[in-house]
């Protein structure tokens, strides 16, 4: 089988957001793939090895193997699979729209994520939780207000769209880190209604072959 015809495989952590909002798109589009955990904590994080070094040389999951190529930066690799997959649409046709979907992806995903990443916590020590509880909450202030002018059933309009898959893996992180999510009944309204859908189901952290025992659905 030549390389552009192989299985995609994804290297993934079955909590990592980055790699969720990936898995997502990857159900979503029907497409099947093989996962290669990376665990991020144990040996001092397999994301450090070298061989995963040369894959991904920002050492961070998930990187997606396909068509004869390796891609890292979940965003990256979802517009991807969106140009190359685009049934069903995960970016509407209206520029207006589209343009909104990305606002609300870069918000989570520039400017909510990486500020409570492991990378980050680990340089808080027993600050960290505090820490990533005010990174979100700031950040969840801003998205629940931007969600009220855009949000349908799903983040915007009634359609799932990249927004979404970048919203889910976020409120899984807030609620990790024990943020009342009281203030932001959009959020919660729009998770609650995507955690229906069965690509959202299939791809969540707790049904991941890297699935600790103890946290397995």
């Amino acid at each position: 089988m030549s390389s552009a015809a192989a299985k995609p495989i994804l290297y993934s952590y079955f909590r990592s957001s980055c790699s969720w909002r990936v898995r997502i798109a990857l159900a979503l589009k029907g497409i099947s793939y093989d996962v290669v955990p990376v665990n991020l904590l144990k040996d001092g994080g397999q994301q450090f090895s070298a061989e995963f070094k040369a894959m991904n040389p920002m050492q961070q999951v998930p990187a997606l193997k396909i068509d004869g190529i390796t891609l890292s930066q979940s965003l990256a690799i979802i517009h991807y699979l969106e140009d190359t997959h685009p049934n069903p649409r995960l970016l509407p046709q209206d520029p207006k729209k589209r343009a909104q979907v990305r606002m609300i992806a870069d918000l989570i995903v520039s400017g909510i994520q990486p500020l409570q990443n492991l990378s980050v916590l680990k340089q808080m020590g027993e600050k960290k939780t505090e820490w990533a509880q005010n990174c979100i909450s700031s950040g969840f202030q801003a998205l629940e207000q931007t969600l009220q002018h855009t949000a349908g059933r799903y983040c915007v309009g009634d359609e799932v769209s990249v927004a979404d898959l970048c919203l889910v893996p976020q409120v899984f992180n807030a609620e990790r880190f024990k943020v009342d999510m009281a203030p932001y009944p959009t959020i919660t309204r729009i998770n609650k209604a995507l955690l229906e859908l069965e690509a959202f189901k299939v791809s969540h952290p707790s049904r991941q072959p890297d699935t600790p025992a103890e946290l397995r659905a």
